[in-house]
């Protein structure tokens, strides 16, 4: 898969299926995969066309929703069974100003011959780059158009705002029907101050790359990555309040693991949630909840293996 930062003019002829994509969730899926299938049968280039930041970063600035993907993790998903291109538009101003003409025109100048949209899709000055807006128009542009349907589950209509309430609520199974997958994080392991491992609970740390994270909290988790295959451990993302921490982070325990993980990417799957962050009264109390955090961590990842019939790691 290769990354455009930015629409290019030129002739190259994508079918493009445009939106914020965050999560990567079965919805997102089925606009991908149309707009791969579409692209074969012509002979086109498939795209996923997105924005940095989120829209809804950039219209709530002082108090972003929850993110689900940040950049790292969208790409690495996307290259798994994605489109051809992951092109990045620089979401500000300009282009949150733009008529509909104009962004429909700066879509074709891009080379973009067909678009897959959801039927919710909005873009452009007060969202009235619409699907309903583009059916009706782009063709005038030399923009096809084809509109999916919503795609639904357990009731629900797939959705990144569905996946972030049941995320905080603690709901990972409803959360794991919608995404097609268990939720997780990915992130390269920074060096920390080494408390855990003075506490007998050697920790590698994840910086979160978000602003808000969609989950808060300990849980029983299995880590993949190089010399990790689906290993089973416990996890906390929070602040540390107890030991004076400011800045959420991911502190990932892998069970019976004496290696050394700095530096590697890791991805980190949350299997259930065990409780809240607390702040205990002094670090032995804390130690003490650390022991049967990792007690129940097993518990957790042991009925999960055998809810699936054994076919984990």
């Amino acid at each position: 898969m290769k990354l455009l930062r930015g629409l290019r003019a030129g002739t190259a002829g994508y079918v493009a299926t445009i939106g914020g994509f965050d999560g990567i969730h079965l919805g997102h899926r089925a606009l991908i995969a149309r707009a791969r299938e579409l692209a074969a049968v012509q002979g086109m280039i498939s795209m996923v066309l997105s924005f940095e930041p989120l829209p809804k970063e950039y219209f709530a600035s002082d108090s972003p929703p929850a993110r689900l993907t940040n950049f790292r993790e969208r790409f690495r998903l996307l290259e798994q069974d994605g489109p051809d291109v992951f092109c990045l538009l620089r979401f500000n101003e300009h282009l949150r100003g733009l008529r509909a003409a104009d962004f429909a025109a700066l879509l074709a100048r891009g080379g973009i011959r067909q678009i897959v949209i959801g039927h919710d899709f909005r873009a452009g000055y007060r969202g009235e780059a619409d699907a309903r807006w583009f059916q009706r128009e782009g063709a005038r542009f030399g923009l096809a158009t084809e509109v999916v349907a919503p795609v639904t589950r357990a009731g629900l209509r797939i959705g990144s705002h569905a996946i972030r309430s049941a995320l905080a609520a603690g709901d990972l199974a409803l959360a794991a029907r919608l995404l097609g997958r268990s939720y997780s994080m990915r992130g390269r392991v920074v060096s920390g101050d080494r408390l855990g491992r003075q506490f007998g609970f050697p920790t590698a740390n994840l910086r979160l790359a978000r602003r808000q994270a969609p989950i808060n909290g300990i849980f029983a988790v299995r880590a993949h990555g190089p010399g990790l295959n689906a290993a089973d451990g416990v996890a906390s993302v929070g602040t540390r309040p107890t030991v004076g921490g400011v800045l959420p982070l991911l502190e990932v325990h892998v069970f019976d693991f004496a290696g050394d993980l700095y530096g590697r990417e890791l991805e980190v799957e949350f299997v259930a949630r065990l409780r809240d962050e607390l702040h205990f009264d002094n670090v032995d109390a804390m130690i003490e909840q650390m022991h049967r955090d990792a007690a129940a961590a097993r518990e957790a990842l042991a009925a999960d293996e055998q809810a699936r019939g054994g076919s984990g790691g």
